[in-house]
């Protein structure tokens, strides 16, 4: 590798730690620089139901020891929010102004929750569960044996669902087009999925559109639906899938439609720029089309092979790579997302 090539990496989640360890020790010459906006270094957020098992000190969930970016000589900058790309001048401007040259970039910042608009003005009374902090205030509104109404029912959603049953908390699912994302499974599928939750313990509601959220005395929360019918719960968590977060790289000079769009080789059509994990969709020659690939396996995996495209390779992430989902000998609901 050519000596004082400074290398980018924004998201210090699984893609992003897993590129810079593998930029390290494809160049060891290199000056890196990991940017997160979290104020903790990299813990798995699929960990984040372990909280509910007892697993409040953010330490006992970190993915690797802090002190490894020190001994690989990679610069961790937490808390730190880029504002903007600028993709010809090849620097990124963070919100406190301040501008940082680069090489080579590595976009990593995975998804948000996404809010289906009509919910969306009701925000302030629902709880996400993107983060450790996020992990704490739940756990704080939740009393013993409360109950939680999940919205959507992703496959995140779905795991920590497990785990509220396991802890002697209630859950009702509000199931709809999101319920068990990202797989995709025909009608007949679902509904022996949906069979699967309700034996399992979860309270499954189908056929209902949720329309508002309103606050309550107990239980605190009312789902509304769109026939003026209610239910009640203590905790309401929107789980609709995610969205990429990529509204800073706006004046990068990338072709985006949902993500960064990117080609087999994780490269966007910025020469100087890659992205890797939820942030970016795709190019499948077999199927014709941009995709998105999530989880914990496939993340890591994409930032990895990302990184060594960046110094000097030429592979290519396997686009047709897709999640089994099923029902395990004891009955349960069993994904592939899940398994890390």
């Amino acid at each position: 590798m050519s000596a004082g090539l400074h290398y980018v990496v924004i998201g210090a989640g699984s893609a992003g730690h897993g590129a810079v360890t593998t930029l390290r020790a494809r160049d060891p010459a290199a000056r890196i620089t990991l940017v997160t906006m979290s104020r903790l270094p990299f813990y798995n957020r699929f960990d984040l139901p372990r909280y509910f098992r007892g697993t409040t000190d953010w330490r006992n969930l970190l993915a690797v020891a802090p002190q490894i970016y020190d001994e690989l000589a990679i610069t961790l900058r937490r808390n730190s929010r880029v504002d903007e790309i600028d993709g010809r001048a090849r620097t990124l401007t963070f919100s406190h102004k301040e501008v940082v040259g680069y090489d080579k970039l590595l976009v990593c910042t995975g998804g948000g929750g996404h809010l289906p608009e009509v919910l969306v003005e009701y925000k302030s009374l629902m709880h996400g569960f993107a983060t450790f902090e996020d992990a704490t205030r739940v756990a704080r509104a939740l009393p013993a044996k409360g109950r939680v109404i999940l919205l959507g029912g992703d496959m995140i959603g779905l795991d920590l669902a497990r785990t509220l049953i396991d802890t002697g908390h209630r859950v009702t699912l509000v199931a709809g087009e999101f319920t068990f994302w990202p797989h995709r499974i025909d009608a007949a599928k679902r509904a022996e999925l949906l069979a699967a939750l309700s034996r399992a313990g979860v309270d499954v509601v189908t056929g209902r559109t949720p329309v508002a959220i309103e606050a309550a005395a107990k239980p605190a929360r009312r789902v509304i639906f769109e026939d003026d019918s209610a239910i009640a719960g203590d905790v309401v968590m929107p789980f609709f899938g995610s969205m990429p977060l990529v509204d800073f790289m706006l004046g990068a000079g990338v072709d985006m439609e949902r993500g960064i769009l990117v080609d087999p080789r994780l490269k966007s059509s910025n020469e100087s720029i890659w992205a890797a994990g939820d942030v970016c969709q795709i190019w499948s020659d077999e199927l014709k089309e941009y995709r998105f690939l999530h989880g914990w396996k496939n993340v890591r995996l994409m930032g990895e092979l990302a990184a060594r495209n960046m110094t000097g390779a030429a592979e290519e992430f396997d686009v047709t790579a897709d999640f089994a989902i099923g029902i395990d000998a004891s009955g349960h609901v069993q994904s592939d997302f899940w398994e890390q």
